[in-house]
């Protein structure tokens, strides 16, 4: 789901995941866990830096696998490298980021606001991520096949 408001674009999607959200909240905050399940299909992910914290911050990369991929990266021909700081943690229910891209490209420049919701439900978690102030030049349909992705990579990782 995509919407505008102040032609700021928000993407979100959601799964049911068969997990506890103490599982999925715990493959959040271990730095091996998240960069073997969050790089969408085709990616491969290098930790540079990890805090798990309120305030505290990260730096990963994310490269392509495939050369021939149909899009560039956004920092490099072949890598998107992403810093981020946690704004916000509920253990069990919620992490809020700031997500920003290192790109010369001004389309990737900008903060978006990544909101990572944790519901539990009957069949496990109702995991949601919304993200506020998506970069104009993120293609929307590329933007929620990866966030699918990665929601894929979480519910195999955990269920």
């Amino acid at each position: 789901m995509s919407i505008s408001s102040n032609n700021k674009r928000i993407d979100s999607v959601s799964r049911v995941i068969k997990a506890s959200p103490q599982t999925i909240y715990k493959s959040f905050i271990d730095p091996e866990a998240l960069v073997s399940w969050l790089p969408p299909k085709g990616m491969k992910g290098q930790i540079y830096e990890f805090d798990a914290t309120n305030g505290g911050a990260y730096r990963m990369s994310l490269t392509y696998t495939d050369t021939k991929h149909a899009m560039p990266g956004k920092s490099s021909e072949n890598t998107d490298i992403v810093k981020g700081r946690y704004l916000e943690f509920v253990p069990n229910e919620r992490i809020v980021q700031l997500v920003e891209f290192e790109s010369a490209d001004p389309a990737y420049a900008g903060t978006m606001i990544m909101t990572w919701i944790f519901a539990e439900v009957s069949e496990g978690t109702e995991v949601t991520i919304v993200c506020e102030n998506v970069p104009e030049g993120i293609r929307q349909d590329d933007h929620l096949l990866g966030m699918n992705a990665s929601l894929e990579n979480l519910a195999l990782f955990t269920e």
